[in-house]
């Protein structure tokens, strides 16, 4: 197989990434010819509607993950952060290429951070998780949901109409657009933890095949266990993309550090843990996130999510 088809949404920031994963797939295997096939998902389709209204993230990457399985495309380009965890029979996570930014980013129409927002400042997510920690760090701020693509949040937030005071965006995002914001505060990861897998990109296959064997090239070990580690927290916790989970991990040497947070809708409460261990393989992460896991079920996070529901 010399030429492989790529699958990507059909908003910008898909095809950047899309595009920047056929560039390292050219550059580790020069005698590859790709294509990138653009899909409309539902998620697409739906953008004024609240996400977990719609089935949380998981409505960004069905099409495309269906598509995959009937051979219509030989790979799926995800965020990572916006794929389930559970992966479908037969399609599996090939490679997650070499992790960007893992922050949040907010970003003002006048304020330079979130300490100099107004109060009860109106501040546009769509996420359970950012609201939250938004909410424990300024209990006066007003969360609203915003839909759509990057270059429309931010659009929406310059538009006087809309009376958005601020935004929060996963930085990686607009740093790969190119996006240059005037006034923007990257959050430090004490107040703001990101979601588990934010930053990197799911390059998505099926299981058998020579395919897999050539996206395992750009696949780069340290952030496919870090991530996988985040991924098994939220796994633990019996949760999905939509609740307010967030977890960051990161590695020295052969140990990998795993923070995860689990907070109340409303940011009233918040339960952190944190754990280190050995870490020499995937399955070393997966261990050390369902580790974590059970801490903070221990701690009382399954009541914190059954709240969220």
């Amino acid at each position: 197989m010399r030429h492989i088809r790529i699958g990507a949404r059909g908003s910008r920031l898909s095809q950047v990434q899309a595009t920047s994963v056929r560039s390292a797939l050219i550059t580790a295997h020069p005698d590859l010819t790709i294509t990138i096939v653009i899909f409309k998902t539902e998620g697409d389709r739906l953008i004024e509607s609240p996400l977990p209204l719609i089935g949380g993230k998981g409505v960004f990457t069905e099409e495309i993950e269906h598509a995959l399985l009937e051979g219509a495309i030989d790979v799926a380009v995800h965020s990572l952060k916006d794929l389930p965890v559970a992966q479908p029979d037969g399609l599996v996570i090939g490679a997650i290429p070499e992790r960007g930014d893992v922050s949040d980013l907010l970003i003002c129409s006048r304020a330079n951070d979130l300490w100099s927002l107004p109060l009860q400042a109106v501040v546009g997510t769509s996420s359970l998780r950012r609201s939250a920690q938004l909410m424990a760090a300024r209990s006066d701020l007003q969360p609203r949901s915003i839909r759509g693509n990057v270059e429309t949040r931010v659009k929406k937030l310059l538009d006087p109409s809309q009376n958005f005071d601020a935004i929060v965006l996963a930085k990686a995002g607009v740093d790969r657009l190119g996006i240059k914001i005037e006034h923007s505060h990257d959050f430090e990861l004490e107040v703001m933890l990101p979601a588990p897998g934010q930053g990197a990109l799911a390059v998505q296959c099926r299981e058998s095949g020579l395919v897999r064997e050539l996206i395992s090239d750009i696949d780069h070990p340290i952030s496919h266990f870090c991530t996988s580690a985040e991924r098994a927290f939220l796994s633990g916790l019996g949760g999905g993309c939509s609740i307010p989970v967030s977890a960051h991990g990161t590695m020295h040497g052969g140990s990998m550090t795993l923070r995860g947070r689990v907070s109340a809708v409303k940011g009233a409460s918040t339960i952190d843990s944190c754990i280190t261990g050995s870490c020499a393989s995937e399955n070393d992460a997966l261990g050390l996130g369902a580790d974590l896991a059970k801490k903070a079920v221990d701690a009382g996070a399954r009541e914190l999510l059954e709240a969220a529901v």
